[in-house]
């Protein structure tokens, strides 16, 4: 795991994976003609709330939904797993904290799963059950909550070793 978290933490790794997924979030999920607000974007979800979606899709909003989740929205969790991994991996502030880098990647893997339960609603619907609702939308609130972490720790430590090179170019020059 050590090898790949090397590979994320290359300058044009870095480089392609925030271009990646800035064009995932900005231009390819925002367009997604599925007429509604995806439910991965909500910070959670009743069973009521979670029908009144599916059926505001439609049945084409739906099947586009199912598909994005199933291709897009697999490829993302990729994309910014390797971008945090790579922040954070990069920019540790002691060889012990490359640890940290797993955070992304656990959250990748749970968003993997989030993905394929609302997938499997999606599909199901109009049979989906309370507790699949249930499941899904703690998978969609968890999620939630594990992005910052991993996001403010891997551009917080940007933010760290930027000023620390700042400063040490600073007292180069003036020492000089």
């Amino acid at each position: 795991m050590r090898a790949y978290f090397e590979f994320a933490g290359r300058t044009g790794t870095l480089a392609v994976t925030l271009a990646a997924t800035a064009v995932l979030l900005v231009l390819v999920f925002p367009n997604l003609p599925i007429d509604g607000e995806l439910l991965d974007l909500k910070p959670g979800y009743s069973h009521d709330e979670a029908m009144a979606s599916m059926e505001q899709y439609g049945p084409n909003g739906r099947t586009m939904y199912a598909w994005a989740s199933v291709l897009i929205d697999t490829l993302f969790p990729v994309c910014y797993v390797t971008l945090f991994a790579g922040l954070i991996y990069r920019f540790r502030l002691t060889e012990g904290t490359w640890i940290l880098a797993f955070l992304p990647v656990a959250a990748g893997i749970w968003d993997l799963a989030e993905n394929a339960q609302i997938t499997a609603m999606l599909l199901q619907y109009p049979d989906v059950g309370a507790t699949q609702v249930a499941w899904a939308s703690t998978f969609t609130a968890v999620k939630g909550w594990m992005g910052p972490i991993y996001q403010t720790l891997g551009v917080g430590l940007l933010a760290v070793q930027a000023a620390r090179a700042a400063i040490r170019a600073i007292r180069r020059r003036v020492g000089s």
